[in-house]
C-alpha cells in the first residue's frame, strides 16, 4: 500500500516506518475490536498527505526570514526582477505587520509544522492556534488584496 502511494521502494520504506511509529505512539486511540488494518491504512494515507503538502509548501512558499539571495540561488530563478522583489518586501512587510500573537503560529504553519505541534510549543490549545492561523491569513487577504487572484 505504500509503494502504490509513493512509488519509491524507499520512500514506502519511510512511509511504512513512520506510520508504525505514529501507531505505537497514539496506539491508546485504536478502538478494540475494529479493523486494525484500516486504522493503520489510514494513518499511512494522512502521513503521505501531510508530508506531500509540506514538501510542496516548502517549494513555493518564502518565509520572512528567507535571505533573498539564498532563495534565488536554491530556486533557480535567477532572473527575478525588481517587482517580484517588491512583492516579495510587501508580503513579508504584511506578515511583520502581525501582532506575535498571529504572526508566531502563522509562521509555523507555513514553516509546516501541524497544529498540535504549534499548541504544544505555544502551550496554547489546538483550536486557539486554528483560529489564529485564520484571523491571520483573514488579516493578510486584507492587506494584500492585489495579490489576489
Amino acid at each position: 500500500m505504500a509503494y502504490q502511494l509513493t512509488l519509491n521502494r524507499d520512500d514506502a520504506q519511510d512511509l511504512v516506518q513512520e506510520t508504525m511509529l505514529k501507531a505505537v505512539m497514539y496506539r491508546d486511540k485504536f478502538v478494540d475490536a475494529t479493523n486494525l488494518k484500516g486504522w493503520l491504512y489510514t494513518i499511512m494515507k494522512n502521513t503521505f498527505i501531510n508530508s506531500y503538502r509540506r514538501s510542496v509548501k516548502g517549494r513555493f512558499m518564502v518565509r520572512p526570514t528567507d535571505d533573498i539571495a539564498t532563495i534565488k540561488a536554491a530556486s533557480g530563478f535567477q532572473n527575478m526582477n525588481s517587482e517580484s522583489d517588491l512583492n516579495e518586501k510587501q508580503i513579508n512587510k504584511a506578515i511583520e505587520s502581525l501582532s506575535d500573537e498571529y504572526k508566531i503560529p502563522f509562521n509555523r504553519f507555513v514553516e509546516g509544522y501541524k497544529y498540535n505541534e504549534i499548541a504544544e510549543e505555544l502551550s496554547l490549545p489546538i483550536g486557539t492556534v486554528k483560529s489564529r492561523i485564520f484571523l491571520a491569513r483573514k488579516a493578510l487577504m486584507t492587506q494584500l488584496k492585489e495579490f489576489a487572484a
